[in-house]
C-alpha cells in the first residue's frame, strides 16, 4: 500500500479548503443577487426595462387626445410587474405572426386621474377618480397592433373613439376590421387579459382587478 507523504496531505488539503470557501462564495454571491433582484409583481416598473419591442404612441404626454390636453408629464409606461409580464407575453405571439404592440396608455396616476375628470366630468368618457380605474391600479393598458412595417392596424375606428362603432359587439364594419379585433382579442386574452365591451383597444389584467389605486409618479428624466 502507498503511504502518501505529510506534504501530499498538506497540499490536498490546501486545495480543499480553496474549494470549499470559492464554492461557499459563489453561492452566497448568487443568493445576493437573487435576493436584490426579486420584485414582488405588485412593483411598479418601467416596461421599457423589461422589452424593447413595443411601439410607443402616448396619447397623454401630448395634445393629440380627446381632451385636447397633454395630462402626462413625459411619455412613459409604467405597469405593475405581473401586467408587464403578461404583456410582453402576448407581445411574443403577435411578433411570431409579424406583428407588436402599440402602447396609448399604460399605468395612470390617481393625481392625473383628477386631472383628466376636471377637464371632462363624464363617467361615459373618464372614470370618477373617486372609485378610480383599473389604469389606476397599473393592471390597464390601452393598445392597437403594428405590422412588420410599423403600420397600424386597421381596427375601424380611431384610438378613444367614444362611439358605438368602437365596440367589440358592433358588427356593421368591414370583415377585415372584424377580424382584426378578434386577432387582438384572442392573444389578449390567452394571456391573462380581459376586454372592455365598448373599447376595443382596452384590455384588464384579470388578476389586477382588486389591486389598489395608486398615486405613485414617475420621473422624467
Amino acid at each position: 500500500m502507498k503511504v502518501k507523504s505529510p506534504l501530499t496531505t498538506v497540499t490536498n488539503l490546501f486545495f480543499f479548503l480553496v474549494s470549499f470557501f470559492w464554492i461557499s462564495s459563489s453561492i452566497a454571491q448568487n443568493e445576493v443577487y437573487t435576493s436584490e433582484t426579486t420584485i414582488a409583481d405588485s412593483t411598479f416598473v418601467n416596461l421599457k426595462e423589461y422589452s424593447k419591442d413595443f411601439i410607443y404612441d402616448m396619447k397623454y404626454a401630448t395634445e393629440d387626445n380627446f381632451l385636447k390636453a397633454k395630462v402626462y408629464d413625459c411619455a412613459e409606461c409604467f405597469l405593475r410587474l405581473k401586467t408587464v409580464k403578461a404583456l410582453i407575453a402576448a407581445n411574443k405571439k403577435f411578433m411570431n405572426k409579424g406583428y407588436r404592440i402599440k402602447l396609448y396608455d399604460c399605468y395612470r396616476p390617481l393625481s392625473i386621474q383628477k386631472k383628466m375628470w376636471e377637464i371632462v366630468s363624464n363617467p361615459e368618457y373618464v372614470a370618477d377618480p373617486k372609485k378610480g380605474s383599473i389604469h389606476n391600479r397599473g393592471g390597464a393598458v390601452d393598445i392597437s397592433i403594428v405590422d412588420a412595417g410599423g403600420k397600424e392596424v386597421d381596427m375601424g375606428t380611431p384610438f378613444d373613439f367614444f362611439g358605438i362603432q368602437a365596440s367589440h359587439n358592433y358588427t356593421k364594419l368591414s370583415k377585415k376590421v372584424i377580424s382584426n379585433r378578434k386577432f387582438l382579442k384572442k392573444i389578449m386574452t390567452e394571456n391573462g387579459f380581459n376586454s372592455f365591451d365598448s373599447e376595443w383597444w382596452h384590455y384588464n389584467l384579470k388578476t389586477g382587478l382588486k389591486d389598489k389605486v395608486s398615486s405613485q409618479k414617475w420621473n422624467c428624466d
